[in-house]
């Protein structure tokens, strides 16, 4: 997908040319303000009458479209509902311009202009308006047709201007387009990824695609193959692929951005299983097309460090991607089996479908290495996380107050939400093995705390998070600015946190 151009403009809504000029407003609020005023007096009351009447009212994501009939130089006057002032925060200007951009999108226009609103929510800038608005439009107009024969290709909006009538602003608002534009295109490459079959994406793309990511100015990148896990010790990763006839891959990326280079990292692990049949443990049939989206956690991890050197963010970073696909075979792992993983610890593989911790234990074992200031693993790990939490919030599991406070801080400006889980040491019972160290499932009840358990016993002493995105990584239906199928949600969390971290650095 070709990102959008946005870009801001010092104008007046009544005198700009454009196909679509979108206005966002909220319920209950009058034409007393700015650039409502200036349209309504264009286009002789008109706005006024369509209040009066309620035939647009601007209650949340509603959308009328105003044919201007020249009486001002834009064609069509697209108004957006923000909902009542009252509840006004980021994400209803990120949905506001999803729905704009799909209305804009229905008139064959390429190109459209938005009035930046007077409005802004409690504790936020203009900047994080300008961050949402373009955001949302980006990730509203998002389309995978890729392998489509029938894909129009006409109908991609290729151009925003962002509408201020004061030159004062216009230095907030290219910041905020410049981050918007960073997170939104990083979210799209996870999209991306994700949305590629696993024909496709195997392994070897994975690996191409970071040969790709470290081409960016400031990271460095090294790939263990098969034969170095082997030298290592990584058991826990080698189990897993053992059945496939796919080579696993383990990348490391590094982001060098901190003015002093020894300042230790913050290193994200994300969970890269390119395809998970379950293994032996075979999954049921239904919805296991799915599956192609379980790297969406090495997806994530990978555009993060691609949108933290492109926003030059003053902080060292390492992305970890433990690379494989889970697949019945010949040779494949067997319940019962036990494996050693890089930490020298020994696991009793019970059920080859938790596979995701298997792989991460390696990966943050090895992550442990680099004496992270902060390790955050990201995975498309539990079924359980699903049953407990809905499609609207991500697990959250960590050992530091302050790292969990600020990743919950960043999904809350970003729109990921997290909502903590115990991870208390009374579950480590449902884990313990017969013949290892322990055993990789706990059990039906608490199979989220369980799984989180798990990982903790390969962090050492680093301040760690694991956020499990199962619940939140695939939708069934399509939202304001969030597809059906692969979301990749988490993505711009990960980058808000890195972006609040730095500010607190400079």
């Amino acid at each position: 997908m070709n990102i959008m151009r946005i870009k801001p403009k010092q104008g007046h809504v009544d005198t700009e040319i454009a196909d679509a000029l979108v206005l966002l407003h909220c319920e209950g609020e009058g034409l007393a303000k700015d650039d409502a005023a200036l349209l309504d007096q264009a286009l002789g009351g008109a706005l006024r009458e369509l209040l009066q009447s309620k035939e647009f009212e601007g209650k949340a994501n509603e959308v009328v479209l105003f044919h201007t009939h020249g009486k001002i130089p834009a064609k069509r006057l697209i108004l957006v509902g923000l909902g009542k002032k009252s509840n006004l925060g980021l994400d209803q200007f990120r949905q506001a311009m999803g729905h704009a951009v799909k209305r804009v999108r229905s008139t064959k226009s390429h190109a459209f202009a938005v009035a930046l609103p007077s409005l802004t929510p409690r504790d936020c800038s203009l900047l994080d308006v300008a961050q949402a608005m373009a955001e949302g439009a980006i990730l509203g107009s998002y389309q995978f047709t890729t392998y489509r024969s029938d894909a129009p290709t006409n109908k991609e909006l290729k151009a925003m201007t962002v509408l201020t009538p004061h030159k004062s602003e216009l230095g907030q608002i290219s910041e905020g387009i410049r981050r918007g534009v960073a997170t939104a295109e990083a979210t799209v490459f996870v999209r991306d990824l994700s949305n590629h079959p696993s024909n496709v994406m195997t392994p070897t793309r994975i690996a191409h695609e970071a040969k790709v990511v470290a081409k960016e100015t400031g990271i460095s990148l090294k790939i263990l193959e098969q034969k170095d896990m082997e030298v290592l010790g990584m058991g826990a990763l080698l189990g897993v692929a053992k059945g496939s006839h796919e080579p696993p891959k383990f990348i490391i990326l590094q982001y060098h951005g901190a003015k002093k280079k020894d300042e230790r990292p913050v290193v994200l692990v994300g969970k890269t299983i390119t395809f998970d049949t379950g293994g032996i443990s075979l999954k049921p049939s239904e919805n296991m097309e799915q599956m192609k989206a379980d790297m969406t956690g090495g997806a994530e991890v990978l555009a993060t460090i691609r949108a933290a050197a492109r926003l030059k963010l003053p902080l060292n970073l390492i992305s970890i991607l433990p690379v494989a696909e889970n697949m019945p075979g010949g040779r494949a792992m067997r319940p019962g089996d036990v494996v050693k993983t890089l930490s020298g610890k020994t696991v009793e593989v019970q059920n080859t479908d938790a596979e995701g911790r298997l792989i991460l234990s390696d990966g943050l074992a090895y992550a442990t290495r680099f004496k992270p200031a902060a390790l955050i693993d990201i995975a498309t790990l539990t079924g359980a996380c699903v049953v407990a939490l809905g499609q609207f919030a991500i697990g959250m599991f960590g050992t530091e107050t302050r790292l969990k406070e600020a990743i919950r801080q960043a999904g809350l400006r970003a729109g990921e939400r997290v909502w903590e889980m115990p991870l208390w040491e009374d579950y480590f019972e449902q884990l313990r093995s017969d013949v290892a160290d322990m055993r990789n499932i706990g059990g039906r009840g608490g199979g989220m705390i369980t799984a989180a358990l798990f990982l903790s016993k390969f962090v050492g002493d680093c301040p760690w998070v694991h956020l499990d995105i199962a619940s939140t990584d695939w939708s069934e239906r399509e939202r304001a600015y969030i597809p059906k199928g692969p979301t990749g949600i988490g993505t711009r969390l990960l980058i808000q946190f890195l972006v609040n971290r730095s500010l607190l650095t400079v």
